[in-house]
Formats: C-alpha cells, structure tokens, sequence
C-alpha cells in the first residue's frame, strides 16, 4: 500500500498511539490503513454419505477439487455469503445450513467457516462460472490427494469423523501451514 484511500497522500508505516502493531498511515489526513483478515465462507453440502465438491475453473488451484466457498462480500453475513458461493459454484440452493467448522489460516491473513446443508431437490447441481465440474462423492471416493485448499481437507476430515459417529458437533482448528 502506497498511497491513502482517503486523500492520496503517500503512507508511512509505524506504530500508532495505542496501538502495538505497524500499520499504513497517511500523515497528512491521519487516517490508518488497516489490513484486518479476510473471511472465506462455504458450505459442506450433503446427501446421505455423499458431499457435493466442486472442480475450480480459476485460481489458485485451478482443476482442483474444492468445497463451494469463497469470500465473505460485505453487506451480507457469514451465511448469507455461504449460501450465495454454493449458488455461484454448483447452481444449487442450499436448506437447514447449520454452522459446522470454522478454521484460523493466520499465515495466509484468513478464516475459513463452513455450514453443512442439504440442497433443495427443485434445483439442479451443476458447474458454475467458477467450477469446471461438480461431483457428488461418497466419503470413502474423497479424491484426497486433489483437493484445492488445507481447510477443505480438514472439513472433510471432521465430517467424515462426525458421519462415522453420527454425531455432529462444531469443529475449530487453526491450520498454519
């Protein structure tokens, strides 16, 4: 970050007044740019011992297989934004979405929140602007080794464990690499 959304003036990076982290700061306006996380949302969708993945047609790890999720537009809440990502990359309509898992990726500045949900049965499944394919897969047909993203992996772990107990809890972890 160069220069200050507010007046245009070039940023400098120091501590503020009582704050403890460096931070963009405009001199001439004062304004303090802060660089905050970003939110990714999702869902798990399922049916039975099938979820619903998406094969990305961008990137990052485009041609790979993903859970339909992506960033958290503002204006709109965490499932609202969940919701909208599975209309965007599967053309489906999700109901009864709980809130599952949400996973800190702080070495990459993002948090990841998946809602498991059933999809409504008036609506087709199929790829959409950002998704090649969609595929429903059984637990045991997971293709592991061509999954997109860390936090993908661990929400299927964590509902394939839950599956196995038919008992569904929330699951947090923080993935750092």
């Amino acid at each position: 970050m160069k220069y200050c959304s507010a007046c245009g003036h070039f940023l400098v990076e120091y501590i503020p007044k009582n704050d403890h982290l460096v931070r963009h700061v405009c001199d001439h306006c004062g304004t303090i740019h802060y660089q905050n996380p970003l939110v990714v949302t999702g869902c798990i969708p399922i049916d039975g011992d099938r979820v619903l993945l998406c094969k990305r047609a961008i990137e990052p790890h485009a041609g790979k297989w993903t859970l339909p999720a992506g960033f958290l537009e503002n204006g709109e809440s965490v499932m609202q934004g969940a919701v909208r990502e599975l209309k965007e990359e599967a053309c489906a309509q999700a109901i009864d979405a709980q809130f599952y898992a949400m996973y800190d990726l702080p070495h990459i500045h993002q948090v990841h929140i998946f809602y498991r949900c059933h999809l409504d049965i008036n609506y087709g499944v199929n790829p959409g602007i950002e998704s090649t394919d969609v595929q429903w897969f059984r637990l045991q047909e997971i293709p592991w080794n061509e999954l997109a993203f860390q936090s993908v992996r661990q929400a299927l772990i964590d509902y394939s464990a839950d599956r196995d107990q038919q008992s569904f809890s929330v699951h947090t972890h923080c993935i750092s690499h």
